[in-house]
């Protein structure tokens, strides 16, 4: 719309003139309103919020849907009908801070290798980061063991008098079952059981 202011004016004097009631104009009065620049306006460039920084931490991104929409707002053209060079971005670098180092995750201890007397265990040890992929990063100083001795309770139940203790097998190397620590396995506790008796 535009708009002018419409008086009605009585000349007084060749330079004078006074401002009247309105009904004291006889003639037609002009209209102070019209409507102007009827043609459409072009689309213009519309940009939503802006999303979240991901990833949480360190260097990431931020994103947000740009339209193309007609100037009253209620219709979206296709993005051509819009001028290219005037269009906002539609992402932009963002960061929330440093992300936690990685770091040494272990799992649960297994079951000790012997069914009797001294034996080891085993665990996993990964070194995740913090989104829990895999990292090469971890203090290697610092890296839980995966491995530890562990020690099974043995029956204690004696021996019946039936049944004698003596090495069964005449290869002499009940021996070397003894020095490496194998009486802990059932097999070699019975195939040496002299030997490994109170071991």
């Amino acid at each position: 719309m535009r708009s002018r202011t419409v008086l009605c004016i009585r000349k007084i004097g060749p330079s004078e003139e006074e401002t009247l009631d309105s009904t004291n104009c006889l003639t037609h009065r002009p209209i102070e309103k019209e409507h102007c620049n009827n043609q459409s306006c072009p689309p213009q460039w519309v940009a939503l919020d802006w999303s979240e920084c991901t990833p949480k931490c360190g260097p990431g991104f931020k994103h947000r849907i740009v339209l193309c929409k007609s100037s009253d707002l209620l219709k979206t053209f296709p993005a051509a009908q819009c001028q290219e060079e005037s269009k906002p971005p539609v992402r932009i670098r963002c960061s929330l801070g440093r992300c936690p180092p990685p770091r040494w995750v272990t799992g649960d201890w297994g079951q000790c290798s012997a069914q009797c007397g001294l034996g080891q265990q085993m665990r996993t040890v990964q070194c995740l980061s913090y989104t829990g992929q895999a990292s090469s990063e971890c203090p290697e100083t610092l890296r839980p063991p995966s491995m530890q001795q562990c020690e099974s309770k043995c029956d204690s139940s004696p021996i019946s008098n039936t049944d004698e203790c003596k090495d069964v097998n005449k290869v002499a190397y009940c021996p070397l079952v003894l020095k490496f620590k194998f009486c802990s396995r059932a097999y070699f506790r019975q195939m040496c059981c002299k030997t490994c008796q109170g071991h």
